[in-house]
């Protein structure tokens, strides 16, 4: 791990390793707070260095204090999950495996809730870390195969990490995304048309408003990109559809089409399945949405976002039953989403459940409050009180 001020998420980074590690190597680049008596106490070798200036070289400079035959790395807003830790360790105990790629849940992302990183591999020399943004071993690890063929990488199907960094208010401030941004200029300047710096820096200038600059970059990306690079050339795909889907839907669907037939594991297809799934909602074809819900349910089935659409589908089909199964199971997974409570009341309203209504939009005018969206909170209150009595 590669830390700097990190006290208060540290702990339970390092306690969701606790039975799989056995070394625990947190490298402080400076810390002014607890950060490394947090770590010690939970049994941590803490080095320390300068901040370099990116990860690359920082990650290079732990590998060297690693005495391990596996390296895993994580950084402090993510948590190894305890139902991927048997299924690692059946992968590493095969001979020929020199990389693991892990899938990671991404919580709060707008899109792409999952994503696919190389963080578990051997210790091997010739492995390194490059990249100035989204440091990876992936170029010394294509090197590597390249000379010595008996090895292989391979994918763990299970969900292995949880990635708390893209929630909204972890992201206000700014700088992560002011940060990724000079690097990944600089990268296309040195590489016009890399794909993967095309498909990050594609997703963000649509994502602030320049569409038609986002656009460019992302078409050339497609272009540049290599016909094994299946994750990049998904991520292109995603976002060039998700920048049409309002001006030329039926071209952003044919986007969508081409990537859902990569070769990805499905979880890492989820984004492009609900949002073409929505694009045939608003065109007027809702069974072809609920087919592409419920295959995302399939794939993810533990992903609430999934459960969430599949409900909106079908209470649009008029399947008032089957909507409220699947904002049942989406707050199993996800108690605390106030548009599921929303949505719930009002397919319970459809159904003739008063009182399961009234408590559903009680209590979807409840988070939304402990949220802090009070405005929204009165809105629904208004909404709902104009259908039924919401008091006692």
């Amino acid at each position: 791990m590669i830390v700097r001020n990190e006290a208060g998420r540290l702990g339970r980074c390092l306690e969701s390793v606790a039975g799989f590690a056995d070394e625990l190597v947190v490298v402080d680049t400076g810390s002014s707070d607890d950060t490394v008596a947090v770590a010690e106490g939970h049994g941590a070798r803490v080095e320390r260095i300068p901040w370099p200036g990116d990860f690359a070289p920082a990650r290079n400079q732990a590998l060297e204090w690693v005495r391990g035959s596996w390296v895993l790395v994580l950084d402090a807003d993510e948590q190894l999950l305890e139902g991927a830790k048997e299924p690692l360790r059946a992968l590493m105990a095969e001979p020929d495996i020199l990389l693991i790629n892990l899938l990671r849940q991404e919580v709060g992302a707008l899109q792409s809730p999952y994503s696919s990183v190389s963080r578990l591999f051997r210790r091997h020399p010739q492995i390194r870390w490059s990249r100035p943004y989204h440091a990876m071993v992936d170029d010394s690890v294509v090197e590597l195969l390249a000379r010595e063929p008996h090895w292989c990488v391979a994918d763990c199907r299970q969900p292995a990490i949880r990635h708390e960094g893209y929630r909204p208010e972890l992201l206000a401030d700014g700088r992560k995304a002011r940060h990724l941004r000079r690097a990944m200029e600089q990268e296309l300047r040195d590489h016009p048309g890399q794909a993967y710096a095309s498909a990050k820096l594609g997703g963000l200038e649509i994502s602030e408003g320049r569409v038609k600059r986002g656009i460019s970059l992302l078409k050339a990306g497609l272009a540049g990109c290599s016909p094994g690079a299946h994750p990049e050339r998904f991520e292109l795909l995603l976002h060039l559809a998700m920048a049409e889907s309002s001006r030329h839907p039926g071209r952003a669907a044919a986007l969508y089409r081409e990537a859902l037939e990569l070769p990805l594991d499905p979880r890492l297809q989820v984004a492009a399945q609900l949002n073409l799934a929505a694009l045939h909602l608003q065109e007027g074809a809702p069974a072809e949405a609920a087919q592409l819900a419920e295959a995302a349910t399939r794939g993810a089935p533990e992903l609430a976002l999934g459960w969430y659409n599949l409900g909106l589908i079908r209470r649009r089909l008029g399947d008032i039953r089957g909507a409220l199964q699947a904002y049942d199971t989406a707050l199993g997974l996800a108690p605390e989403h106030a548009e599921t409570h929303q949505n719930r009341a009002v397919a319970q309203l459809l159904a003739g459940d008063i009182s399961a209504a009234r408590a559903s939009f009680r209590q979807a005018i409840a988070l939304l409050r402990d949220q802090g969206q009070t405005s929204a909170a009165e809105q629904l209150q208004r909404q709902a009180g104009s259908m039924m009595r919401l008091g006692d």
